[in-house]
Parts: structure tokens; C-alpha cells; sequence
């Protein structure tokens, strides 16, 4: 293996180059005229076994912007196809670049991706680069999630390019580094499934086994069991959406990862006022992705998933199609009892009682019907303070409280016990979109990241309810209906 001259403990090695080349297309990095690094997640290079003082070098630099590829490295883009807002497509990366797995210290493998780095032959007419506004809100979200404790993506660096690209103006170019358990998607198997042979999906199937799912018996129920491993994960990552109030806003097949981690950050957003129909996303123009659709879409979208293994699961397609069936069959359930788990934390509740849903759901009723602030709602419950809430002002409010109360005083736990819990279920702080918008705009507009990394900060321990997250918890003093994200392509 070449020797790693800069001395950022690059442990590279690319299995996905080992599956059959149907899957991928070898190729380089389009290289840019200067780039500079602009963020390093020092935390995360730690993690990951790399040196954080080499990386943050011109050196550096030109390894994230894909100029240097660092040693153990195997370049490809992906190929993958997908439904797009219900449509079948042919897609595959046509912006990024896998790099290869970095093992880390713990010998665990993850992702290195590149974002933004140029041309690919799946590229479909885009230019191959990204702007730094939308990767910059990739970095920012993707790390708020991953200190709420959901699964996520991570950033590990954004290098601006030097270079500007067209995106409804001109704006600078950038490129981010990203870092995921794999890159494999619904949309991988889709493929697979559309354009591949029986065997080079089982081969895509054993591999994703091997990489996401050891534990599983490589008997002949693996790929059945796969499957509700998958559906296990993606409820629990969908109800934890729903818990938080995030919305993904693009939730493609391709944008569905088989390991369970929120991936592709574009027209993202959390949600203030509490409402099923919200939607961020310039794209989505019919609401098929609102936040109160995300559970329903991802059923559809592991159906999608199941459609794919059929020719795995049995010889018999009649048989084959009962057993995804059955299997898909499992996944509102699953959902359902992990939104509730979440639901009756946010609440305070360590017991269960059959009554418990009408009590949340009458809640977010009143929220809806009040424009409540997700968040400071479940604040306000946790620290009994509600003078920035206009819930209290319905009186329908004060019916329900008692009745929470009520609730709280059949369990036997100690009100110390309730407000840990609550305080571990709702965070202070969330990716506000006003504070987001002020950091990316002084960023591409100034230079300045200043404002992002003190935002940055701030979200790093979103559950320590600190004074001086109180700031950041503040809504906008105008709020904006018609507020919008772009998916930045």
C-alpha cells in the first residue's frame, strides 16, 4: 500500500470495488483551481483514527477537494436507480465520489465520500459540483442529528473550491467530505434488481449482509431476515424523525439507506409550528413528503426494497411475494410502537396505560389547532414554563394538563425520575431554519463562520438545557409560511 507521506492515519481500503463492476463506474476526481478547507470535525477525525493537525494543511485540502487521493484509496461512483417523487429513474452518483472504507481504530468501516467533486458518467446533464450553502446546511444538520442520538451521516470536512457554478446565481463551489456506515441504498437494490442478474443481486445482497448485518445467520432465511432487519431499523429512524420534528424533504429510494442513517441532507428542515402538512422542500411541490407522509413513505419505499429481493427470498414467485408481504406487513407496527415509545418520553411517562395515544394525540391536536412550537411545547411541559407558548392561552389546554398530570400520578416513579427523562427526550436546541439561513448566509456571502460555529456549539449538546442555549430556542420575531429549502443539485 502507498505510504501515507502527510501522516493523517488514512487506514483506506474499498470493498465495494470487490462486488461486480455492473455496480460502479472507477474514476477521479474532476480537479478544482484552489481549494481551502473551510471546517474540519476534528471530533470525528479523532474517531475515525485520522490526524486533524496534518488534515487541516493545504495537504489537506487538497485530499477533501479529491486534487490528492490519499493512499489505500479506490475511486468510483456508484450506480443506483430509484423512484424519484414516484418515478423510476436511472440515477447512480453523479456528484460524488466513494473513496473507500477507512477502518477505523475500533475496526469498524465506514464511507469516505466525496460531494461535489466533479462529473460522472451518472451525472445526467449536472454539472458535478455543489454550491457551499447547501453543503454547509449538510454539515451542520448532519451533525445536530447526530447529537440528538439519531442515526446519521456525519461531515468530517467542507473545502470551498475556488471555482463558481450556477445555481439559480453564481455562488462559490464546494465539496463535501462525508462519512457513512455505506452507501447503500433501496435504490441499490433497484438496480440491481432492473439491470443486473439474479446472482449479481444475491452478491449485492451477501455483501450488504456481511457489511451491515453479521449477526445474521447465513442460512436460508438470510435474505428474509435481512429484510426485517431493515424494516426494524427504518422504523425506529422514522419515528425518531417524528420525535425531533425534522423533515428529510426528499425521501427518494435513493435517499434510503439500508443501514439505517439518515442520508442526503438537501431541502431539510425541523419544523416550528407544529403541523402535518409542513413541508420545506421548493421541490415538493404536492406535499408527497410533509412530515406527517414520512412513515407512510417509508413503507412504501421498503416495499420498493422488498419487490427487489423476490427472487431471493423463494424459487416460487407466488410464495416469494406472500413472504415480503408478510414482512412488510410488520412495518406500521413497528413504527407505531417506537413513535409511542418516543412519545411517552417526551412526556414524561414510564409506564404504559391504553390510554396514552389519546392523550398525545389530543395534545398535537391542540398544538396544530394553537400553531404551537413543536419543540418549546415539549420544553414547556419539562420545565412547567409557558410564557413564550400560546397553548396555554387555549382553554381547552388546561383540561388536558390535568389530565397529564393526572397520568403522571399513577406511576410510581419520583418527579426527579420524570423530568430526567423528559429532559433526555426534548432537546433545548434544534437547527432553528432562521439560524441556519444567518449562518450560510455570512458564510457565502462574507467569509465569515463564525456565526456557524457558534451555532455549531450550541447544537453539539442539544439535552444540557443550558442558560445560554436559551438564545438559540428563540423563534424568529417574524415567521415565514412560505419558507423554503433547495435540494442544491
Amino acid at each position: 500500500m502507498e505510504k501515507d507521506k502527510l501522516g493523517a492515519g488514512w487506514n483506506l481500503d474499498n470493498s465495494y470495488a470487490r462486488l461486480p463492476q455492473t455496480f460502479y463506474t472507477s474514476q477521479g476526481a474532476v480537479p478544482v483551481h484552489s481549494p481551502e478547507l473551510v471546517i474540519l470535525n476534528e471530533s470525528l477525525a479523532a474517531s475515525l483514527g485520522l490526524n486533524a493537525e496534518a488534515l487541516n494543511s493545504k495537504e489537506g485540502a487538497a485530499i477533501f477537494a479529491g486534487n490528492e487521493i490519499p493512499p489505500g484509496a479506490e475511486p468510483l461512483a456508484q450506480a443506483y436507480a430509484g423512484h424519484q417523487f414516484g418515478n423510476f429513474n436511472m440515477l447512480g452518483d453523479g456528484r460524488a465520489l466513494l473513496l473507500g472504507e477507512q477502518i477505523t481504530p475500533q475496526g469498524e468501516r465506514v464511507d469516505i465520500q466525496l460531494k461535489g467533486s466533479g462529473r460522472t458518467p451518472y451525472s445526467r446533464g449536472g454539472d458535478g459540483r455543489a454550491a457551499i450553502g447547501p453543503m454547509l446546511r449538510e454539515y451542520i444538520i448532519s451533525e445536530a442529528m447526530e447529537a440528538l442520538g439519531i442515526p446519521t451521516t456525519r461531515s468530517l470536512a467542507v473545502v470551498t473550491t475556488g471555482e463558481s457554478i450556477i445555481r439559480e446565481t453564481e455562488r462559490p463551489g464546494a465539496i463535501l467530505t462525508r462519512v457513512a456506515s455505506s452507501h447503500i441504498r433501496v435504490a441499490t437494490f433497484q438496480y440491481a434488481a432492473r439491470w443486473g442478474t439474479v446472482e449479481e443481486l444475491r452478491a449485492l445482497a451477501d455483501y450488504t449482509l456481511e457489511r451491515h448485518f453479521p449477526d445474521i445467520p447465513l442460512d436460508h432465511n438470510r435474505y428474509l431476515n435481512f429484510l426485517r432487519e431493515v424494516i426494524k431499523r427504518q422504523a425506529s429512524l422514522i419515528a425518531k424523525w417524528q420525535n425531533v420534528g425534522f423533515i428529510h424533504g426528499v425521501m427518494n429510494t435513493d435517499n434510503m439507506a439500508i443501514s439505517g442513517e439518515t442520508i442526503d441532507y438537501g431541502p431539510c428542515a425541523f419544523m416550528d409550528a407544529y403541523n402535518p402538512a409542513t413541508v420545506f422542500s421548493s421541490i415538493d411541490t404536492q406535499g408527497r413528503y410533509a412530515y406527517g407522509n414520512q412513515p407512510y413513505i417509508a413503507g412504501w419505499n421498503l416495499a420498493r426494497l422488498a419487490e427487489t429481493l423476490l427472487p431471493l427470498l423463494h424459487d416460487n414467485e407466488d410464495v416469494a411475494i406472500q413472504i415480503a408481504q408478510d414482512a412488510i406487513s410488520q412495518f406500521s407496527e413497528q413504527y407505531h410502537h417506537e413513535w409511542l415509545s418516543g412519545m411517552r418520553a417526551k412526556l414524561g411517562l414510564l409506564t404504559e396505560e391504553d390510554e396514552d395515544e389519546t392523550l398525545m394525540k389530543d395534545l398535537l391536536e391542540l398544538m396544530e389547532k394553537q400553531s404551537a412550537d413543536f419543540t418549546n411545547t415539549f420544553l414547556a411541559l419539562t420545565f412547567d414554563k409557558w410564557e413564550n407558548s400560546n397553548l396555554n392561552e387555549a382553554p381547552e389546554f388546561a383540561e388536558w394538563n390535568e389530565r397529564w398530570k393526572a397520568r403522571l400520578g399513577r406511576q410510581s416513579e419520583s418527579k426527579e425520575a420524570v423530568e430526567q427523562l423528559m429532559k433526555s427526550s426534548n432537546p433545548a436546541v434544534i437547527p432553528r431554519n432562521h439560524r441556519v439561513e444567518e449562518a450560510l448566509e455570512r458564510a457565502e456571502n462574507d467569509g465569515d463562520y463564525s456565526v456557524m460555529n457558534q451555532l455549531l456549539a450550541v447544537l453539539r449538546k442539544p439535552y444540557a438545557h443550558t442558560p445560554e442555549q436559551e438564545e438559540y430556542a428563540t423563534l424568529p420575531t417574524t415567521c415565514d409560511p412560505s419558507y423554503r429549502t433547495f435540494c442544491g443539485t
